[in-house]
């Protein structure tokens, strides 16, 4: 609803954020909120203004400056019954608590026989774009990728961030939720109150017959863009929203490639050890006598992210980038 009692008409992937919060909270008196700022500050990128004073301080907590003891708390809790949400500021940061997300998180419900599961929803911004340097703005969902025993999500879209929430609390396992930095201020209609997310499989945001554009997170609007002007030129192509990369949805790679016959994968993370290294590598394994181009990556500059905004601009994916590979794989 709007200020004045009216039905919202445009909504803000962070507001659909903030949306999915309040919805656990109300819905789930185990669901509480912790991190670095998330309570009077509202949140270091405004996601869970207002909460605080909705929910109390015990249901929104703000944490010391020390991401391996607040993640390593919401993972005792999540042990103890609970259903924490930890927010880490950004995912750079998260690499001091990756100890407590690789050898505890991760492994405890395998260790323990099945005996402990862990319910731990802990989200992050990631990507560039922004002008915050090297320190603020790297994609390292790759990282956390590589592990098993966790799920990896990265919703790029209203939708997505509003209803991925609520499974992720009720997965038994870890849950690492991305959401890119860029996209806090999209805005669009708002997704239904009632829609269900499916977290096993990619999504189709564009279906199409000439070139598979397979992307996740912050790179989907450039992705989309890309296949716009592809469409200008004659060029029919399909954008797949890989959604979750950990499991990774190979089935919808699979019948993409088998449709078009070619690939172009788009990543925000740098190219050695990428996921669009992993998805390049699944195609090759699962689809290669579907191709008649080589795959195709567009992939970050292998350099610490700039902050000059033209260099920043120079070192990160475009739909430019985009368009040219995808001509590669087709002429």
């Amino acid at each position: 609803m709007g200020t004045n009692g009216t039905t919202a008409t445009h909504t803000t992937y962070r507001e659909a954020m903030r949306e999915a919060l309040r919805e656990a909270l109300r819905s789930d008196e185990r669901v509480f909120l912790m991190g670095e700022d998330v309570g009077r500050y509202g949140g270091c990128f405004g996601v869970s203004l207002g909460l605080l004073e909705e929910f109390g301080p015990d249901r929104v907590r703000d944490t010391p400056l020390s991401e391996s003891a607040f993640v390593g708390a919401g993972i005792g809790a999540a042990v103890a019954g609970m259903r924490p949400v930890v927010e880490i500021m950004t995912v750079n940061f998260s690499l001091l608590a990756l100890d407590q997300i690789l050898n505890n998180a991760a492994t405890l419900l395998h260790m323990s026989g099945g005996q402990l599961p862990v319910p731990l929803v802990i989200r992050m911004t990631t990507g560039a774009g922004r002008q915050l340097a090297a320190q603020h703005s790297h994609s390292l969902e790759g990282f956390y990728a590589h592990i098993p025993g966790i799920r990896v999500l990265a919703p790029a879209t209203l939708e997505d961030a509003r209803h991925m929430l609520s499974p992720a609390l009720a997965d038994p396992d870890p849950v690492v939720l991305f959401e890119h930095g860029t996209l806090y201020n999209a805005s669009g209609e708002p997704a239904p109150p009632t829609a269900a997310v499916d977290l096993d499989h990619a999504a189709i945001r564009r279906p199409g017959t000439d070139v598979s554009l397979i992307t996740y997170g912050g790179s989907l609007p450039k992705v989309l863009a890309a296949a716009q002007q592809l469409a200008a030129e004659g060029i029919d192509a399909e954008v797949i929203d890989l959604r979750t990369l950990r499991p990774l949805d190979g089935a919808t790679i699979a019948a993409s490639v088998a449709r078009t016959h070619r690939a172009v994968v788009v990543d925000e993370a740098w190219r050695t050890g990428s996921p669009a290294a992993e998805v390049s590598a699944r195609i090759a394994e699962e689809s290669f006598y579907d191709l008649d181009a080589p795959v195709e990556r567009v992939c970050s500059a292998e350099v610490p992210i700039p902050y000059a905004r033209q260099l920043e601009e120079a070192a990160l994916p475009q739909t430019a980038d985009v368009v040219t590979a995808a001509h590669r794989a087709v002429d």
